[in-house]
């Protein structure tokens, strides 16, 4: 199995969003709306991982109350 493979699999076990888009995709804002709101620290469990923001699903649920059903 490749590291990339490996990688993937964590990805998905954890429910990470990663980029602006798609964490912007679920709290419905914008590119820019949402480059601020993580530069600010108002979402909180969110890190800059590489350069790249990531985000668990879950925490993003938490903050704006968001049922699975969402996602």
């Amino acid at each position: 199995m490749s590291q990339l493979e490996d990688t993937g699999r964590a990805s998905a076990s954890l429910d990470l969003l990663w980029g602006l888009d798609e964490i912007g995709g679920v709290i419905r804002r914008n590119r820019r709306q949402t480059h601020y709101l993580l530069e600010k620290g108002q979402l909180p469990g969110a890190k800059k991982i590489g350069g790249r923001w990531c985000i668990p699903r879950t925490a993003l649920h938490a903050v704006f109350g968001l049922g699975q059903e969402a996602a």
